[in-house]
């Protein structure tokens, strides 16, 4: 594939021990040669070696940087190019002099993404493999990063591939039938048939059951921490974060924004939102904060509902009650540390399938059992598996959901006895679908937009 050279840092701006600058393209080797000097060419160099110089200005003569210059020839490279990475020192103005003085002598700058993309055009890396290495960099927690790189390393796309392969049988079994009608083998077709179709809907299915975890390991799992003011909101998000991210006082309605912060409780990562304290009130600051609350209880995966032990309940926990019902909530009862007041017996008949916890944030009790409450209702049963492949790319949900339900069309047209080459078509649908997750068959339009998801150098 002819492509031109492009470059892009591939490194965080700003100040740093060493900042990469990425070169990859048929021009890469030649173009950082004409502005480094060390003992030796980089055309000579044996490839996956590192060498020390510096970056000289062609025009004026002048040193620009002291670098450390990686050559990595193709096809043994991320981009199957010819690539060529450049080390230098990692403050702001060395870094951009060393790109411009690279872009001067014959590169691009590239692209958002598109170091991945020409991974994924020059065949070294599918589609669905791609778009884990967004996941990869955006993990927020340990078992987010192993889901990711699983998929960078190809598992799901085995088992793509995989399902692919029966269906591919299938349609050849078909094509024997249409082809040798005088054999008379219809109904020996159809139950292969049914066989292959079944077992290609029950893995996707099995797939499917991961995607709900798996988009929350992704994207994270949205938890609105609710309750009326000066029950211990604000003191339970400090403990999660461990950190005093949130004013905490004795005077009702303190929090009258809302503060948002991403927390990693046993490998799910949450997104918490501390919101004001809802109540009816007057003050027209505090009932602003109030409002917004109450649109984050619909937009929340979790609810984390924090009632006062040292407090009857009041009409607000009822009305807050009502707000989240057949919602996901953990129930957490604060403040157990000071005298009950709180009817628990009644708290237990509104929730009656949801955990309830026992806190004290202010001395920090029961924070263990909040988070081992969290993780059980997101994490149980085979969803712990480690050798499980998730899914969790919304593309890729979608995409085998309609394949599930064409694989679900052809087995009851074969329930049916309908001509095979009838079924072939709802097969063929699946095979299609499937081969989009890997990007067997997508349009460019499509490619564009998933790669224009990177950062620049990636």
């Amino acid at each position: 594939m002819d492509m031109d050279t492009i470059a892009a840092v591939a490194t965080p701006m700003g100040e740093g021990g060493v900042a990469i600058i990425r070169v990859s393209g048929t021009d890469s080797i030649d173009i950082v040669d004409k502005i480094y000097r060390g003992k030796e060419k980089l055309s000579t160099v044996d490839s996956h070696t590192i060498h020390y110089g510096f970056l000289i200005d062609p025009q004026s003569g002048e040193r620009v940087e002291e670098v450390l210059v990686s050559v990595m020839r193709a096809p043994r490279t991320f981009t199957r190019e010819d690539v060529v990475e450049v080390n230098c020192h990692g403050g702001i103005v060395s870094v951009q002099r060393v790109l411009e003085l690279i872009l001067a002598n014959g590169a691009r700058l590239a692209e958002p993404g598109e170091f991945t993309k020409r991974a994924f055009l020059n065949g070294r890396i599918d589609l669905s493999q791609a778009e884990a290495v967004i996941d990869l960099i955006r993990a927020k927690t340990d078992r987010a990063m192993k889901v990711a790189l699983a998929q960078v390393e190809g598992r799901l796309s085995r088992e793509i591939r995989e399902l692919r392969q029966n269906l591919i049988e299938a349609m050849a079994h078909i094509e024997v039938t249409l082809d040798y009608p005088e054999h008379d083998v219809e109904d020996v077709t159809l139950n292969l048939l049914r066989d292959k179709c079944v077992e290609v809907k029950k893995e996707i299915a099995g797939m499917l059951q991961t995607a709900k975890q798996g988009k929350i390991l992704r994207d994270g799992l949205s938890t609105a921490i609710v309750g009326r003011p000066n029950v211990g909101k604000s003191s339970l998000l400090n403990s999660l974060v461990q950190e005093e991210k949130a004013i905490v006082t004795d005077v009702a309605g303190t929090t009258r924004d809302v503060i948002e912060e991403y927390v990693n409780v046993r490998g799910v990562p949450l997104r918490l939102i501390d919101t004001a304290g809802i109540r009816e009130t007057e003050d027209i600051v505090e009932r602003i904060g109030v409002e917004k609350s109450r649109q984050l209880l619909q937009q929340a995966d979790l609810i984390l509902l924090v009632l006062n032990y040292n407090e009857p309940l009041q009409p607000d926990d009822y009305r807050i009650f009502e707000a989240i019902a057949g919602m996901n909530v953990v129930v957490i009862v604060n403040k157990f540390d000071l005298p009950q007041r709180i009817d628990l017996e009644d708290v237990k008949k509104h929730f009656l399938k949801q955990p309830l916890v026992m806190t004290s944030a202010r001395e920090e009790k029961g924070i263990d059992l909040l988070e081992q409450a969290i993780s059980e209702i997101f994490f149980t049963g085979r969803v712990q598996q480690e050798d499980l492949t998730y899914v969790s790319n919304t593309r890729h949900i979608e995409l085998l959901r309609q394949a599930e339900q064409a694989v679900t069309d052809a087995i009851e047209a074969i329930e049916l006895r309908t001509p095979v080459d009838m079924v072939q078509i709802d097969i063929k649908k699946a095979w299609e679908l499937l081969g989009e997750v890997i990007g067997e068959s997508v349009g460019e339009d499509l490619i564009d937009q998933i790669f224009s998801q990177f950062c620049l150098g990636k």
